[in-house]
């Protein structure tokens, strides 16, 4: 199955929530109506079911970080196969693929830009160019802006914008260097997500 391309917004009101789909440098209400879900009556539709709510759930957790399904399954399934609380290890797996280090240490302003960084091949992991979005960080990895990619002004911009807000305590960033370390893995109560994880564990294990 091919990427998603289409309205993000849409996307966003269809699960009824922000995901970070969009650079955060206008306010999101500007930009999409999240309350309102698509379709031509939206306010008719009933109230969901317990599959409803854990479909919901999955999905926005997936659209959030930018995975196709057959690959979050497999993420799923690694994640229920290790030591500690399933969805905990999933939320670890998720915020180590490099595209999301990326995005978290402030170099691109979303996750899709991010996976855009990687993929054009801006980005070193410990001196070594890496290109695979779905790379997996370790802890005490250096990522880093290549020099000839330095000079992109998304990138630049980025980086102001994200330096302003403050960055993840989990990771630790030199602006003017363009590079950072992966110190450790967040703590799920560190991430401020609206998700209620326990409800995709739900969906898996039926």
């Amino acid at each position: 199955m091919s990427r998603y391309v289409g309205p993000k917004c849409k996307r966003m009101r269809r699960v009824g929530m922000d995901l970070s789909l969009k650079s955060g440098s206008r306010p999101i209400a500007d930009k999409c109506k999240i309350e309102q879900r698509p379709g031509q009556h939206p306010n008719q539709r009933g109230k969901l079911t317990e599959y409803g709510e854990q479909l919901r759930e999955k999905q926005r957790l997936r659209y959030m970080y930018g995975i196709q399904e057959k690959q979050f399954r497999s993420y799923y399934k690694k994640a229920s196969s290790a030591k500690g609380v399933t969805g905990e290890n999933l939320f670890v797996i998720l915020e180590s693929r490099l595209d999301n280090v990326v995005f978290r240490m402030g170099f691109a302003s979303t996750r899709a830009e991010a996976r855009q960084l990687v993929t054009h091949k801006a980005i070193m992991v410990n001196n070594v160019v890496v290109n695979v979005p779905s790379y997996m960080v370790k802890e005490g990895d250096n990522i880093q802006i290549r020099e000839k990619a330095k000079k992109q002004d998304r990138i630049v911009d980025s980086l102001n914008t994200n330096f302003s807000k403050g960055i993840c305590e989990w990771v630790e960033v030199l602006q003017e260097e363009m590079k950072g370390t992966f110190t450790r893995y967040p703590q799920r109560t560190e991430l401020n997500l609206d998700i209620d994880e326990s409800k995709v564990v739900e969906f898996y294990s039926r």
